[in-house]
This record gives C-alpha cells, structure tokens and sequence, in this order.
C-alpha cells in the first residue's frame, strides 16, 4: 500500500463504492452538468453506484464484476441532447479532483488516466473529442457556450 498523507491508493470494492459515491456528490449538483445526470437522464443514484463502482473494480482491480456496456447509454443520452466536449472535461475535472481528494498511489492514477481515454473515446464515437486540457480544477469555468445551472436544494 501507498499511503500519501492521510490518503491511500485504490485497495478494494470500498474504496471504488466512496470515490463513486464522492464523485456523484459533486457531480450531481454541478452547475454545468449536474442536469445531465438529474433532469436527463434521471439517474437513480443507488441503483447507478453499485454498477459504476464495479466498473472501476474490474478496471482498477481486475475484479471483473463489470458485465455492462458503458457506451450504450451515453448515446442514448446523446441522442436525447447532444454531450459536448466541454460536458466532459468538466466530467474529467470533478473525476480528477474527486480522486486526488480521496486517493494517492498507482490505482489512483490509473483511475484519472482510464476515465480520459473513456472520455476520448466516448467523444471520438459521439463525435466530439474532448481538448488535452480537460484535466484541471473543478472550480475552473465551464468550456465555451456551454450553460452554468443551478442544481440541489435551493438557498434561503
């Protein structure tokens, strides 16, 4: 085990299940592509979790739990409004951030350099592929023309 300061490297079915649970806790309520996820597609989160995180178990741990197709639904969701390059670099940036928070060692960096080559890949099929620059701040302001909104509970 790799440990940088309170921080560890991938180990098992847990820590795939946090990093999930912890990316989907921004993603969701994320000005630029939170509504993908709420108002689009709908995701019904404890459904969702268990097969994503035994997605990044078969990839990061070779556990192969995963028997889905990743692809199919995200042409569905394309189909439904078109994903843009900027959708997922801000996709890429809240991942990239999510892991580096949560995680350090050889399974974390293998989890940020995957989730770009899904992303290029994906794009590439979809048609549009995402800039060399998608990993980044997850603060960092959306790509160009695409829309900032409001998601989660509303304040005062």
């Amino acid at each position: 085990m790799i440990a940088v300061g309170d921080r560890h490297d991938i180990e098992d079915r847990d820590d795939c299940e946090r990093l999930v649970r912890a990316f989907y806790g921004r993603a969701l309520v994320d000005p630029v592509i939170g509504w993908l996820f709420t108002d689009v597609a709908k995701l019904d989160l404890e459904a969702h979790v268990p097969e994503i995180a035994s997605f990044w178990e078969t990839i990061l741990l070779g556990a192969g739990t995963y028997r889905g197709g990743a692809f199919a639904p995200h042409v569905a969701l394309n189909a439904r409004v078109p994903l843009r390059a900027g959708h997922f670099e801000r996709w890429l940036a809240l991942w990239t951030g999510t892991v580096d928070e949560l995680f350090a060692g050889e399974r974390a960096e293998l989890a940020k350099a995957h989730a770009q080559r899904v992303a290029r890949a994906f794009h590439s099929r979809l048609g549009t592929l995402p800039t060399a620059g998608a990993r980044g701040d997850p603060g960092a302001t959306p790509a160009p023309g695409l829309a900032l909104t409001r998601h989660g509970p509303r304040e005062g």
